[in-house]
């Protein structure tokens, strides 16, 4: 890929969006080696994913600017389409995924850190959706994502007034999960995906699953759902294994996804 870097860390995979000199910003080349990276990515031997950007910078700056400002509307459509595209496959992957912000998150990088499951940032992190000072709307999830992540005044707030937010603030309305000072960042993210890492993948798996699809749908719909991811669990390996040394005070074996 030109544009980005896959690493696989044990169950642990790295993908840098490695486009430094613009910022790591978003065009349909970077679009398109993202989407086969996390297409290539292999579900049985990664059980947590961190998505980050080159350099101590930009996380992603944005989608690229230069190439979107000659757009025609349907071709706008088409970028728009497939930022989209590419973001919910993220939103949809198996494993939990860790957007490690390691500096300008605005527009589509704000979108692409979204569709990632936790987010956390470096103290120099800058949050935002500047598109209507811009003339656009944000195309890749934002309308949707943040009011989801935030709130719908908080949201709204920010996605009409094009105002960034620092790393601070985004951990104060829930934005981020966490935030260090960058030169700790990927260690504290590498700690966080072994952790999740060393839970038990198919439960791991199932709760995703369940959070994501239970917030399309009333609670009452959505509990009816639970007893099902439940099921999926019981009567695997890692579940006998895992309660069998409980019950018997021992530390259980490294869960084998089965």
């Amino acid at each position: 890929m030109s544009y980005v870097r896959y690493e696989q860390n044990g169950f642990v995979g790295v993908i840098t969006i490695d486009r430094e000199k613009a910022l790591n910003a978003l065009n349909d080349e970077v679009l398109c080696d993202l989407e086969a990276v996390v297409d290539a990515v292999d579900a049985d031997k990664t059980r947590c994913l961190i998505i980050t950007g080159a350099g101590a910078k930009a996380f992603v700056a944005g989608a690229d600017i230069g190439a979107m400002c000659t757009m025609t509307s349907d071709e706008g459509r088409a970028f728009s389409a497939k930022g989209n595209a590419v973001f919910r496959k993220i939103e949809k992957l198996p494993m939990p995924v860790i957007a490690a912000v390691n500096g300008f998150a605005l527009g589509g990088g704000c979108e692409l850190s979204l569709s990632c499951d936790i987010r956390i940032a470096a103290e120099n992190a800058l949050f935002g959706q500047p598109e209507a000072g811009l003339g656009i709307t944000p195309g890749f999830g934002g309308t949707q994502r943040l009011v989801r992540t935030i709130g719908v005044g908080k949201a709204k707030e920010l996605i009409y007034s094009c105002r960034n937010v620092k790393a601070e603030e985004a951990l104060s309305i829930g934005l981020v999960n966490a935030v260090y000072p960058a030169d700790q960042l990927m260690a504290e993210a590498m700690k966080l995906a072994e952790r999740i890492s060393g839970n038990a993948p198919i439960a791991v798996r199932q709760c995703k699953k369940a959070i994501n699809m239970g917030l399309q749908m009333d609670i009452d719909s959505a509990t009816t759902l639970e007893p099902e991811f439940f099921a999926a669990c019981c009567g695997t390996q890692d579940q006998k294994n895992a309660m069998t040394a409980f019950c018997e005070k021992r530390k259980h074996d490294p869960f084998l996804n089965k």
